[in-house]
């Protein structure tokens, strides 16, 4: 299922073709597929383990650019495996390793297949898009209770689409509307009505999830994008354009958020998530007490305390991914961990203004990744799996620059 080999007898190409467009095609359902997980084990997780395993056998490999990335995510688990040796009752333990190397498995294979061929970036964007905009669909139209039983794909009277929790739904559409917003930004005018629509309806799911981290994340990625986009073109007329679009999508979202505080539901839930600090964040074994003791035990204890621990010690768990790392992993995954997204930033900012077929792709990523390390320190990304495909997206795309500067000093190209 890798790319077609050009040195293959005619007679072979067909059929290598045909194997390259089916497991091209088994990627973009598996992260289309990442957008509904209701329940666990997910249909993701049963297609994923297969095709990883299918694609390894039929000779996909992992190169030096992309082993790194491996050998963070072994390192990682292999804290958290040692951390199992100091819980007194396993119970869930292992099932939660289990997918944690799952997991650090499909970061690699992303990572692998982007770096196989990049043209699959835009099948993996395009799978995710489609995806963000039936779970968001399904988060508005159950806040609003518009069919009967819609109510299943809310919590707490806060839109959580196909997903188990409204703090992962909402982080899981910014990737997706970062690459609509990009698409408006430097496509093709014919194109942008679906773009805007698909845009509108993402941005709108975020907002009815009222998860703060979701909102802090999507402003923070939509400001660096614009950014980003103005350091990149040096024309004054395509910088020109980018400003007045951007401001004319600020001005369509804060109309559309105008309309839907109209609705006293949605304006009562939006004022009480707007406080800062709640009850719950900063009273007594509130959020931040909570980091606070948790690091002071942990810098006592270098193996951790095991999976799921800290919430049987304190009233919820750790909600901070640095403080997961250290109870869950210890002290060698949370070093693991660390070096991993320093290697993993330095490297995407290194890479971000080259002129690249996968620079857009690699920017949308690097600049999400930031974001869920802002709002790591609030919130437990440990398992969410968009941000697993973040990871590789831009190991995947960093492999691809190492291929072609390879490629290059010798006289060819990846591109």
């Amino acid at each position: 299922m890798s790319t077609v080999d050009l040195h293959a007898p005619p007679v072979f190409r067909p059929q290598l073709a045909a194997w390259t467009l089916l497991g091209s095609g088994m990627v973009a359902c598996g992260v289309f597929l990442s957008g509904f997980v209701i329940s666990e084990p997910a249909p993701y997780e049963l297609l994923m383990v297969t095709q990883i395993a299918l694609w390894f056998l039929l000779g996909l490999r992992i190169s030096r650019a992309v082993a790194p990335l491996l050998a963070f995510l072994l390192v990682f688990n292999v804290g958290g495996i040692l951390s199992l040796t100091v819980m007194k009752d396993l119970g869930g333990g292992p099932m939660y390793l289990a997918v944690s190397t799952f997991l650090a498995l499909t970061s690699v294979f992303y990572a692998a297949i982007i770096e196989d061929r990049h043209q699959r970036l835009e099948l993996i964007f395009k799978a995710w898009v489609a995806a963000a905009i039936i779970t968001a669909l399904l988060g508005i139209l159950g806040y609003f209770h518009a069919f009967p039983g819609a109510e299943a794909f809310t919590l707490y009277d806060r839109a959580k689409g196909a997903f188990q929790d409204p703090n992962v739904f909402g982080p899981f559409l910014i990737a997706p509307a970062l690459y609509l917003m990009h698409g408006l930004l430097t496509g093709k005018l014919l194109q942008a009505p679906l773009k805007v629509a698909g845009l509108l309806i993402i941005a709108l799911g975020v907002f009815l999830s009222f998860s703060r981290a979701a909102w802090a994340l999507f402003l923070f990625s939509a400001v660096a994008l614009v950014f980003i986009l103005l350091l990149k073109e040096r024309t004054g007329a395509f910088r020109l354009k980018i400003l007045f679009l951007s401001l004319t999508a600020v001005l369509v979202l804060v109309v559309a958020l105008v309309v839907a505080l109209q609705f006293e539901q949605v304006r009562n839930l939006f004022l009480d998530r707007t406080t800062l600090v709640k009850e719950y964040d900063g009273g007594h074994l509130g959020r931040f007490a909570r980091h606070r003791i948790g690091f002071l035990m942990s810098m006592e204890r270098p193996l951790g305390i095991g999976p799921m621990v800290f919430s049987e010690i304190f009233p919820e768990d750790e909600h901070n991914i640095w403080l997961k790392s250290l109870t869950t992993y210890g002290w060698l995954g949370f070093v693991s961990y660390v070096s991993m997204m320093v290697c993993t930033l330095a490297m995407g900012f290194r890479l971000l203004l080259r002129d690249r077929p996968w620079q857009p792709h690699l920017m949308i990523a690097w600049i999400v990744i930031i974001g869920h390390v802002g709002i790591g320190n609030v919130i437990d990304t440990d398992h969410w799996r968009h941000f697993y495909v973040l990871l590789g997206i831009v190991w995947g795309c960093c492999a691809l620059e190492w291929r072609h500067q390879r490629a290059s000093r010798r006289g060819g190209s990846v591109i």
